[in-house]
């Protein structure tokens, strides 16, 4: 079914009747967006995932290796989980030097420039199917955090099963 609007030339506007309802459809999600705008905590967690660079790449054994940049980052303020539906989860927190874990500065630094971004991070990385969730391992060395998830190993080849072919009597026929 096709639907034509007449535009101020006078000349018709083909528009299939989908489009015209997607776009009501679609009023009530743009109006939220218009009236409420994202929380300062989900840009700050969006900027997080967007500004932790991370490498992956598969071994020849079919093993994939993370490796994220993190310096300056403690390995206890860094945390390595698998989430369901297979997703890897890195998160953990960039703190400033001196900070004395109450989130202020010690009063005597001074910073004139600062690049480095503190705060917390995160990345989420989907996994495959046949990632062995058991093996996921990390290690942490000069700065960078390596997580290794092996793949699970191919299934057992099932042996035929015989089955023994009986006589009409009941009884194991004879060979």
């Amino acid at each position: 079914m096709e639907f034509s609007l007449v535009g101020g030339g006078g000349e018709p506007f083909p528009t299939s009747a989908a489009a015209v309802l997607q776009q009501l459809l679609d009023l009530p999600d743009e109006l939220e967006r218009q009236l409420n705008p994202p929380t300062r905590a989900y840009v700050r967690d969006r900027r997080a995932m967007a500004n932790t660079p991370m490498d992956v790449k598969e071994l020849p054994s079919g093993a994939l290796v993370l490796a994220v940049d993190m310096p300056g980052v403690s390995p206890a303020d860094v945390r390595v989980q698998v989430e369901e539906g297979n997703v890897l989860t890195i998160s953990g927190e960039r703190k400033r030097p001196g900070d004395a874990g109450d989130g202020k500065a010690a009063d005597a630094v001074k910073y004139l420039r600062m690049e480095r971004r503190m705060g917390k991070f995160m990345r989420k990385f989907p996994l495959p199917e046949s990632a062995d969730l058991d093996s996921v391992r990390a290690e942490y060395k000069d700065g960078v955090l390596t997580v290794t998830v092996h793949k699970k190993p191919p299934p057992e080849p099932k042996k035929p099963r015989v089955v023994e072919v009986k006589a009409g009597d009941g009884e194991p026929k004879d060979k």
